[in-house]
């Protein structure tokens, strides 16, 4: 149950993320989101059976560090867009920041419901499942956040950086996202250098943790 649970909020959470890109993408003047049907929480216009369900799935099963999923990219035209550059930056920040939002939303959560007068008020076997859906909330958030900055291709955090590229570079930079997930999982499966990125989304994942989960 616990797993289905997870694999809920995680759905959830991708699909808010790309909910969020939808959004302020139309907001900058591109409405292509809105056009496609994807400003909306209804799940079969976002779920990618892979994406979605498959690979976070086997993630969890798998006892993976690290879980994470996504739902289908909400789809963008920079060319809508009315500062270029800045704009798409702007947009590629909104889904990661969502699951910020919602991480810090839901440890607000946490606090209130551990306030020992509505601890006395609740049932402790609610009050266990409350935690158990809330720290997951942020979990999983955090998870998603931290894994979409990381600035490679086509991730957002890749976008993001690109603002702060000569126009001719940036280009040349994120020419290579058709090949970034294959860099993305190598570096995931094979330390290089001595650098681990899987452990690198695990301790970053792990102290926003510690300070959001009491």
């Amino acid at each position: 149950m616990s797993l289905i649970i997870g694999l809920v909020i995680l759905i959830y959470s991708a699909i808010l993320h790309e909910v969020a890109h939808g959004y302020v993408a139309e907001k900058l003047g591109d409405p292509t989101a809105r056009l496609a049907g994807r400003l909306t929480l209804n799940p079969k216009n976002h779920i990618d059976p892979m994406m979605s369900i498959a690979l976070p799935l086997l993630l969890i099963l798998s006892g993976s560090p690290i879980i994470f999923g996504a739902a289908k990219p909400v789809p963008i035209d920079p060319f809508n867009l009315k500062e270029g550059r800045k704009d798409v930056a702007l947009v590629s920040l909104a889904g990661p920041l969502t699951n910020v939002l919602l991480a810090i939303a839901a440890s607000i959560l946490i606090r209130i419901f551990s306030i020992p007068f509505i601890e006395t008020v609740l049932p402790s076997l609610l009050s266990s499942i409350l935690y158990f859906l809330l720290s997951t909330i942020v979990t999983y958030n955090l998870l998603l956040a931290v894994f979409n900055l990381i600035p490679i291709p086509p991730l957002d955090g890749s976008k993001i950086f690109a603002l702060f590229l000569p126009e001719e570079e940036a280009n040349a930079y994120l020419s290579i996202g058709s090949i970034g997930m294959f860099i993305l999982f190598f570096l995931l499966l094979f330390p290089f250098g001595g650098f681990s990125l899987g452990n690198f989304i695990f301790n970053m994942v792990s102290f926003a943790q510690g300070l959001l989960i009491p």
